[in-house]
Parts: structure tokens; C-alpha cells; sequence
């Protein structure tokens, strides 16, 4: 019996009209598809899914990601979309029936079959598609383009495709334990939610196909070597082929059309596409969906939550442990510790200038949520036995001697060793 193979798309209830334009184009093109939604939100019971034009809705508690209250705490809303999209990779590739997995943006619109990338998923584990797949030209192209590549990631990651074997439920398991917890836009320490560590895919997982037909996933950044041509009657081409699918990416910000502009190529029919889309989006506002809150935006109480309070209790254990629900607004909730003690702890929490404390946090790298992680375990540990031995002062000297002893002869790893 063959298998199947599933596609699905990542969005909260305000993109979904968004998303129905992804999946009518599939559903049109490729009937045969399985459609799965992952709903970065909750699905509350006045909302009526069933007539959309997916198979299966998938809200973030039905993923298995550990934690998730406090987890889905650390993210904003593009960081929680973007880190969802492992959890249903893994789930859609565990099914038996189910021989390869696609994931696209929920901002893309296909316009003609990709069986050519279904075929390449058959000899391969993973299929990526780079923002670029030939050299710029013009030093501003460069700077716009292969630079911010490089900011952002060789791989867009709004297309990633995964095969039903070993090698790629081991790079679903990977990706997925990376996104836990490194998925947060912070350019200067490498990361961009989950793409950049898609860089590293070519070189940790075998049989990876890098797709260079220009006809896929076009886009502004792509757009000074690819020419547009065609019409919606005849169908649209990219440099002679067929046109798989276009990213509207950054469209609502109006980045997309700028962009394009400075890009496009004299005569490219880009514009038309860009025209379309607007007009169709522009109908979409009108829908009722567009105007959902997202569930994970604010307290209990309906107040926004502010990013620096995402950012202090991503990086305090402590308050992770103390607030498994940091969305409650009660008053021993992590709200009212935010409201007394945070301002103490860290001046400017509540506007003004940010205080030294902030902007610690704001510039160190860590790993953010290790609530349960064995390596947060274990300094828990470290922290009741040093506190035990503070508070003996008898003990006190020879314990701080030894553990200096072994600080500078092995390391961290010592003194974690000798507690373990």
C-alpha cells in the first residue's frame, strides 16, 4: 500500500485565512495530500475549524512538548510558530502510513504541481531550498541579499521536506531538541529561530538534497536572478519553468513589495503576483478569524505580556520552578511577581531605562527553559549542597578550598562529577 504524504503549515487563529490560500492552491494541485494544520493557540469552542480546508488541526497541547505552559511563556508569537513546526514533524513521521512529510509558510502560494519534489524526497532524507542558488551581482545585492543569508540562514526555512526514514526521524528528533530550546530571533549570538541551525543540516545528516530549481520557493531575496514571466491564464515561469510556489514573506509590513522592487527585474511579472495577493489578503481582513487574539499573548487578566517579562522568566529557573503557569495574573502568581519583587530585582522592568540586570540578560546566551533539563537538575543539586555547606560554618573553609582545588584542575565537569 503506498504511503502517504502529508504537508502542514504552522499559524495562529489570525493566519488561518491566510493559510486557506496555501491549501486551496495544494488541494487544487495536489489532491492527494494529506493537510495538516499545527495551531501555534488555543482552539477555543465558538471557533468552528471543520469547514477549513485542512484534514487535521493539531493546537499546541496535543504536541507533546514538555512543559508547555511555561515553554510557550518564553516565545512570542512568530518564535512559537516557528518552534511548533518540529513537534509536528515528528509526529506526522511516527504514523505508519505516512512515507514523507512537507512543511510550508503559511505565506506561500503554490501555482503549479511539485511533483519533482516529491520525487527528490523519495532518494533523499531531507530537501532544503537556499534563499539563493546563484551569486549576486551588484555589491548592493550582496549586502541585501548573501549578507542577510548569512545573518539569517542559508535554508529558508519556509519549505523543509522529510522522508520517513531512519536518517530523517533522527533529524526531526534533532531539530526538535535544538528548537526547544534555542528558537528566539538573537542575530548576534547566531540565531534566528529555527533556521539557522538548518546550516548545520547538510553536514549532520546524510543523503540532504539542496534544491536549486529556480521555480521554488521565489521570493524578494531571490528575485535579481530569477525572471518572472507569464500571466494567471497561461501560468507563470522562472527563468523558463514552471512556477512551483511564491513566498509572500514580510507582506503585511509592506517589506515584500519594497523589496521586490529594489530586486525585481525590469519587465518581471512579480508585480502582478504582489498585486494579487494584496487584493485577495485585503478581502481576507475582513474575516472574523483575522481578529482572534492570540491566546498566548496575554495574562489571565488580558494584559499584554510584555516581551522583557518573557525574557526574565526564560532565564530564571528559579521562577520556572515557582510558576509552572506564568499566565496567571494572580496575585502569587508570576504576574504579581513581576508587578513587586521584578522591580527590585531588575530596575526599568516597568519602562524607563533598562538597568544593569536587564541588560545582562538581554545580551547572555543560554538555554533559556531547562525547567526539566538533566543539566538544570543537576545545578539544582549543586546550589542545596552549597547552600547546605554555607550554612555550617565549620564547613564552610574546607569546602570552598576543595571545590577551588577543583574548579582549577578540572572544571565545572569536577565539581559536577564529584555531586552526581
Amino acid at each position: 500500500m503506498p504511503q502517504k504524504t502529508c504537508v502542514f503549515t504552522s499559524a495562529a487563529l489570525n493566519y488561518i485565512p491566510k493559510v486557506r490560500l496555501l491549501f486551496n492552491s495544494l488541494r487544487e494541485l495536489h489532491p492527494e495530500i494529506e493537510l495538516h494544520l499545527a495551531l501555534s493557540d488555543l482552539l477555543p469552542e465558538d471557533v468552528d475549524l471543520s469547514n477549513e480546508p485542512f484534514d487535521e488541526v493539531h493546537p499546541l497541547s496535543t504536541l507533546n512538548i514538555p512543559d508547555v505552559k511555561g515553554w510557550a511563556f518564553c516565545h512570542n508569537i512568530v518564535e512559537l510558530s516557528t518552534a511548533i513546526k518540529p513537534f509536528l514533524l515528528q509526529k506526522l513521521l511516527e504514523r505508519e502510513d505516512v512515507g514523507r512529510v512537507l512543511y510550508f509558510d503559511p505565506d506561500m502560494v503554490l501555482f503549479s504541481r511539485v511533483d519533482d519534489l516529491l520525487d527528490a524526497l523519495d532518494n533523499a532524507n531531507v530537501i532544503l531550498t537556499p534563499h539563493q542558488v546563484e551569486p549576486e551581482t551588484r555589491l548592493r545585492a550582496v549586502i541585501d541579499n548573501e549578507i542577510c543569508s548569512l545573518k539569517h540562514g542559508v535554508y529558508n526555512l519556509g519549505f523543509v521536506g522529510v522522508s520517513a526514514t531512519d536518517e530523517g526521524m533522527r533529524f526531526a528528533e534533532w531539530w526538535k531538541q535544538r528548537i526547544y530550546y534555542f528558537c528566539r530571533v538573537d542575530i548576534p549570538h547566531g540565531l534566528f529561530t529555527d533556521q539557522r541551525w538548518i546550516d548545520l543540516v547538510p553536514a549532520f545528516f546524510s543523503n540532504v538534497a539542496i534544491i536549486r530549481s529556480p521555480r521554488h520557493n521565489v521570493a524578494p531575496w531571490n528575485l535579481t536572478t530569477r525572471e518572472i514571466t507569464g500571466n494567471f491564464n497561461d501560468g507563470f515561469e522562472v527563468n523558463g519553468e514552471p512556477l512551483g510556489f511564491y513566498h509572500f514573506t514580510g507582506f503585511d509590513s509592506g517589506a515584500h513589495r519594497i523589496m521586490a522592487a529594489v530586486n525585481g527585474q525590469s519587465g518581471s511579472q512579480a508585480g502582478v503576483l504582489i498585486d494579487w495577493y494584496a487584493n485577495v489578503t485585503e478581502h481576507l481582513a475582513s474575516d472574523s478569524l483575522t481578529q482572534k487574539r492570540w491566546a498566548y499573548g496575554a495574562y489571565s487578566n488580558g494584559e499584554k505580556i510584555q516581551p522583557l517579562h518573557r525574557l526574565i522568566y526564560r532565564e530564571r529557573v528559579d521562577l520556572q520552578r515557582a510558576f509552572a503557569d506564568p499566565f496567571d495574573a494572580s496575585n502569587d502568581g508570576f504576574h504579581g511577581w513581576i508587578q513587586g519583587q521584578a522591580k527590585l530585582e531588575y530596575p526599568g522592568v516597568d519602562g524607563g531605562p533598562l538597568g544593569e540586570s536587564l541588560l545582562q540578560l538581554k545580551q547572555q546566551l543560554t538555554a533559556g527553559f531547562t525547567l526539566n533539563h538533566p543539566e538544570s537538575l543537576q545545578w539544582r543539586r549543586i546550589s542545596r549542597l552549597a547552600g547546605d555547606a554555607i550554612s555550617s560554618p565549620r564547613h564552610v573553609g574546607r569546602y570552598a578550598k576543595r571545590a577551588w582545588e577543583i574548579l582549577k584542575q578540572e572544571g565545572l565537569s569536577g565539581i559536577k562529577r564529584r555531586l552526581a
